[in-house]
């Protein structure tokens, strides 16, 4: 044991040592990329908070707010139009408890009068504007602006519809692909490897791990966005599970393990963007803000763009 301990204890040290170094210093072993667009204020739903989630007046009001990102998610209709929507069935939204993929694109129903803000419980958005917009729609309204597409659920036919409306209006570079689940991304990498791709849960556990294994300085990170809850919000907004001690649980452990400053800005140094969800209070920014983030996704553009004005300086040297 003893002769074990002479040889473990400096070679350990020596990792440790040189796992720190690197961490400080990643451009020493990988080449710095640099990102084709920023992300400080990102519309959640298009800006769900102010006027009825993904409809093209919430999105308009969003990038009157100067959003550098539009995150929303899409469905396929039964005459393959891709649509931005959140929810498959269409009970919440609009009060038919039909699949978006039953029915024709001519033939789906206006959005509800109001809506509840689901990362702000108890608020409800409305609009003037009740119509389910197309993806083709917003890349043509909005070509150049950056846009982040997420995919729940297996469906290949969409993935392949999405590659092909985002090569048609030649946006490989500024649409992201989102997913929860690696099997998804897998998918979505195949139908266009062009297009940036964020981390999905189970990589963001492997970045964690390596993290406080000491490889992350050592392993290769081929996403460009770290879409992260912020652990402030569970067991507030976010509820995550239906028990109170388990929502309470994870967030003092996530917020131990993910708000580490060293960890958002190795991520940083390596080329991606580490951006906040879904954060509707001065507070949160600031949080988030404050361990290095480069951005924050939220329901209530104008308020984060009112926030940022006041705090550009302060959040771009924290």
């Amino acid at each position: 044991m003893s002769l074990f301990l002479y040889y473990a204890l400096p070679a350990l040290g020596s990792y440790a040592m040189l796992s720190v170094f690197f961490l400080r210093r990643p451009h020493l072993l990988h080449t710095p990329r640099a990102p084709n667009f920023r992300i400080r204020l990102g519309a959640h739903r298009g800006g769900s908070g102010e006027l009825l989630e993904n409809t093209m007046e919430a999105m308009e009001n969003s990038m009157a707010q100067h959003s550098d990102l539009l995150e929303l998610d899409c469905q396929l209709t039964r005459d393959r139009v891709v649509v931005v929507s959140h929810d498959e069935n269409l009970c919440r939204q609009s009060g038919l408890n039909r699949d978006v993929s039953s029915l024709d694109f001519e033939d789906l129903p206006l959005y509800k009068e109001e809506l509840e803000v689901y990362f702000s419980p108890g608020h409800f958005a409305h609009g003037t504007d009740r119509r389910m917009v197309r993806l083709e729609d917003l890349f043509q309204r909005f070509p150049r602006t950056p846009m982040s597409v997420e995919i729940k659920g297996k469906n290949e036919e969409l993935i392949r519809e999405i590659a092909g409306l985002v090569r048609r209006f030649d946006r490989n570079e500024i649409t992201v692909w989102a997913s929860e689940k690696s099997s998804i991304m897998k998918k979505c990498k195949a139908a266009n490897p062009e297009m940036p791709q964020s981390f999905t849960i189970s990589r963001a556990f492997w970045v964690l791990l390596s993290y406080y294994l000491g490889l992350l300085p050592f392993i290769p990170i081929p996403e460009k966005f770290f879409f992260c809850f912020l652990p402030n919000i569970i067991n507030r907004t976010y509820f995550p599970f239906s028990c109170s001690c388990l929502n309470q649980l994870l967030a003092v452990v996530s917020k131990w393990m993910i708000m580490r400053k060293s960890l958002i800005r190795h991520l940083e140094e390596r080329g991606v963007q580490v951006v906040f969800w879904c954060l509707n209070d001065e507070s949160d920014f600031e949080a988030a803000f404050s361990v290095g983030a480069s951005g924050v996704m939220t329901d209530y553009p104008t308020a984060l763009r009112h926030y940022l004005d006041n705090h550009e300086p302060a959040a771009r040297t924290s």
